[in-house]
C-alpha cells in the first residue's frame, strides 16, 4: 500500500489560524511581585536575565524560572510573577500601561528581564488542541532540547533592539517558530499523562504512523485494517491503542477531522459544498450535511451563514 504521511502537529496550528503579538518587555529589581489577569490566547513569556517564581490560579506548586527558561500559559487562568516568595504582588495592568521604550518596570533596577507576548488562534484552537495541553507548560533553558528555542529568543532579541525594516513581521514569524519547537518539546518530554487526545498519538509508536496517513489523505475510505497495516500492528491492537491514547477509535478520530476540515473550507466562503464533501471524503453533500449537523449541531449552509466572510 502506498502511504503519504503528513504532520497533524503542522495542520492543526495552520488550520487554527495560529497568529502571535509581542507585548513590552518587563525589567524587574528588588523586591517585586505582579499579579496578572487572564490573558486572551495563550500567553509566553521569556526569562532573558534573573530569576522569578510563576504561580498559576490551579497549579499547586509555583514554578522557579531561570535565565533562559520560557513557559506558555494555555488555559486563560490568573498568575503572577515575583522576585521572591513572600512579596505582596500589585496589579501588573498599571505597570505596563506606563511602560516606556517597549519595557515596563517595576522594583528597584533591572535584575530580572523578561520578553513576553501572546499567540492567538482561531475559533477551534480551544477544542482540537489547547484542551489536550496543560494549564501552563514550562521549558527550562539549560537543557540542550531547547536551543532552538534559545535562538529564535536571540533573534527576537536583536529584532527589537535595531528595529530593521519589516522587524514586526520576523518578530512575529521567529515567535511562531518558538510555539511549535515548545509544543515539541513538551511532546517529547510530557510522559503518560502530560498530553491527552491526539497529541499524545503523536508520540506514542503505534498510534502515530496511523494519525500521519489519516491527515495526509483524509478523504481515503480508510478502513481499521488499512490503517493497522500502515502501522505494522493488527487491527485489534490499533483499535485498542489508538482509543486508548487519543481517547477515541480511529475511524472516529478521521469523521471529526474530516469535519474540521470542512469547517475551516465552510468559514473561508470560496468552495461549492459539492467541492467540500468531495476533498474531506464525503461521497455526497447530504452525507457531508448529515455528519456534519450530527456532530456539529446545524449544517453546513448555517454554518457558513454564521461564519460569514473571514
Amino acid at each position: 500500500m502506498n502511504v503519504q504521511h503528513a504532520d497533524p502537529l503542522e495542520e492543526v496550528l495552520t488550520l487554527v489560524g495560529t497568529t502571535s503579538r509581542l507585548s513590552v518587555g518587563l525589567a524587574a529589581g528588588g523586591e517585586w511581585a505582579l499579579a496578572f489577569d487572564p490573558p486572551e490566547g495563550v500567553k509566553f513569556n521569556a526569562i532573558r536575565r534573573g530569576r522569578c517564581l510563576l504561580t498559576v490560579e490551579g497549579v499547586p506548586e509555583p514554578i522557579e524560572l531561570a535565565e533562559g527558561d520560557c513557559f506558555l500559559l494555555v488555559q486563560p487562568r490568573a498568575f503572577t510573577l515575583a522576585g521572591g516568595a513572600d512579596v505582596r504582588p500589585v496589579p501588573a495592568a498599571p505597570i505596563f500601561a506606563a511602560a516606556t521604550d517597549g519595557v515596563a518596570r517595576v522594583g528597584d533596577g533591572e535584575d530580572v528581564l523578561l520578553l513576553g507576548g501572546r499567540f492567538d488562534f482561531g475559533e477551534r484552537a480551544r477544542e482540537l488542541l489547547l484542551d489536550a495541553l496543560p494549564p501552563v507548560i514550562h521549558v527550562p533553558g539549560h537543557t540542550a532540547e531547547a536551543a532552538t528555542v534559545r535562538w529564535a529568543l536571540e533573534q527576537i532579541a536583536a529584532e527589537l533592539r535595531a528595529r530593521p525594516p519589516a522587524s514586526a513581521l520576523v518578530t512575529e514569524h521567529l515567535a511562531l517558530v518558538m510555539l511549535i519547537h515548545l509544543l515539541r518539546l513538551h511532546l517529547v518530554t510530557a510522559g503518560p499523562g502530560g498530553t491527552s487526545g491526539w497529541p499524545a498519538g503523536l508520540t506514542d509508536p503505534v498510534v502515530a504512523p496511523a494519525l500521519r496517513a489519516m491527515h495526509a489523505d483524509p478523504a481515503r475510505p480508510w478502513t481499521v485494517s488499512q490503517l493497522a497495516g500502515v502501522a505494522a500492528v493488527s487491527r485489534s491492537t490499533l483499535a485498542a491503542r489508538f482509543k486508548q491514547v487519543v481517547g477515541r477509535g480511529p475511524l472516529e478520530y478521521l469523521t471529526g477531522w474530516r469535519l474540521e476540515l470542512a469547517a475551516a473550507r465552510l468559514r473561508r466562503g470560496d468552495e461549492t459544498l459539492e467541492a467540500i464533501a468531495r476533498e474531506v471524503g464525503y461521497g455526497s453533500v447530504s452525507a457531508l450535511s448529515n455528519a456534519f449537523k450530527r456532530r456539529i449541531g446545524v449544517s453546513p449552509r448555517d454554518y457558513r451563514r454564521r461564519a460569514g466572510p473571514v
